[in-house]
């Protein structure tokens, strides 16, 4: 979809609100493409006499709506057959889009997927623990040398043996297979070769 800039909307909506064609004229007339059954420029008209210039223009700022909005629009939505302009102008939000995306996820993941989502990376349990362990100070440190923490840890490091032994004998079969797929090749070519 076409880039349109600030003054070129605003150009074509006051052509439009001067009456100086319609709808269609207009959007023929600047190369302006249709959506369905609505025309860019009726979204354009619309946005700016709720919005005026803001209405048109980009918006950079992130906006953070609560859960409990996004809920509410998206019920909105599901309950009234407004499309997703109409109900954004509604609810004087300027991101039609975002009420797409919002009923997108919620029919692919229910509610959940509106909840916040916390940023940043996430922090394992290990490197917590390997933390605390260099904070504290050695004199204070205790090892949990109890029969069922060690046979926890044995239990643990059989499985990781395990687990390493599968994973080198799948690298050992797929390194066979792609020699084996590399004789074929060979062979397929040489044979090629002396044929013609």
């Amino acid at each position: 979809m076409a880039k349109y800039s600030f003054e070129f909307k605003k150009k074509v909506v006051m052509e439009y609100l001067q009456a100086k064609g319609g709808l269609a004229y207009l959007s023929k007339k600047h190369g302006i493409s249709s959506n369905g059954n609505k025309t860019m420029l009726q979204k354009w008209v619309n946005a700016y006499k709720e919005f005026g210039d803001d209405g048109l223009r980009r918006s950079r700022k992130n906006d953070i709506y609560s859960f409990e909005f996004k809920i509410h629009v998206v019920e909105l939505y599901l309950s009234t057959e407004v499309s997703y302009q109409e109900l954004a102008l509604t609810l004087g939000m300027n991101n039609p889009p975002l009420i797409a995306k919002w009923v997108n996820d919620f029919r692919i993941a229910g509610p959940d997927a509106l909840r916040p989502k916390k940023k940043g990376r996430k922090k394992s349990l290990e490197s917590e623990n390997n933390k605390e362990k260099i904070v504290s100070s050695p004199e204070n440190a205790s090892v949990d040398t109890s029969a069922e923490h060690v046979k926890q840890l044995e239990d643990e490091l059989l499985t990781l043996r395990i687990e390493n032994a599968y994973l080198k004998e799948l690298r050992r079969l797929r390194l066979e297979d792609e020699a084996r797929l590399r004789e074929l090749q060979e062979s397929s070519t040489a044979s090629e070769e002396t044929s013609n």
